[in-house]
């Protein structure tokens, strides 16, 4: 099988000279600034790679202002270097502010290293969801037979007296339905926005039409909202 021949990106050579150029810019006015030797030649590679860090945080964990503020830092200092070298800044005389520039830009860089490294962005926690409703089963209807007459009788004359008849046994409670504390608090809002935009509290018809939930947790959530 025949190997495919080597094929040249345009793109990628215009890179690679772009990449040179500024290089070379950011090296000359390191140098200038009275960085001479290999710290010259450590300035743009301190610069390029404060960039591409940035940008590649933009590009991994979406916008920030902290990727936001150093992609800007960095752009400004290489652009600022090619502009400098154009002819506009005489390199043989630079200027003092300038060199406090290029002198203090190490620990610049290195602190904006440091932060793009190993700081995380907060997730944004995401609303509680509402509780499904419960499907309660439809009761099957029930077929009533007609009971059998049975001959009536004469009532029997009873001589005792009639006892009192007894007092009905107090209803149990009916057991309490469990209400997430998540549920609460969205259900809490919803009460919040319905008062603010009617200026009346909502009732349980409307909370239980705004959640989706049954009545008995309706009346649940009603009563702790109270």
């Amino acid at each position: 099988m025949a190997r495919p021949a080597l094929r040249v990106d345009a793109v990628l050579v215009q890179a690679v000279i772009a990449g040179a150029l500024s290089f070379a810019h950011l090296h000359d006015l390191a140098a200038a600034a009275g960085q001479d030797g290999w710290k010259a030649w450590a300035y743009p590679i301190s610069v390029d790679l404060l960039l591409v860090a940035s940008w590649r945080r933009l590009r991994n964990d979406g916008p920030s202002r902290l990727a936001w503020c150093w992609f800007v830092i960095a752009l400004v200092a290489s652009l600022g270097a090619n502009v400098a070298t154009a002819g506009l800044l005489d390199l043989t005389d630079v200027p003092a502010w300038l060199r406090i520039l290029v002198a203090a830009w190490p620990a610049l860089a290195f602190m904006g290293g440091t932060l793009l490294a190993h700081s995380a962005t907060d997730p944004v926690p995401d609303p509680p969801a509402p509780a499904a409703p419960v499907n309660k089963p439809h009761p099957e209807p029930v077929t009533e037979t007609e009971p059998e007459r049975e001959p009536e009788l004469a009532p029997a004359v009873d001589d005792t007296p009639a006892l009192p008849a007894a007092e009905p046994a107090p209803a149990e409670p009916a057991p309490a339905v469990p209400v997430p504390a998540a549920l609460v608090d969205h259900a809490r809002k919803v009460a919040d926005d319905h008062h603010a935009r009617t200026g009346t509290p909502i009732d349980t018809d409307t909370l239980r039409a705004r959640l989706g939930v049954p009545p008995q947790l309706a009346d649940a959530i009603a009563a702790q909202l109270a």
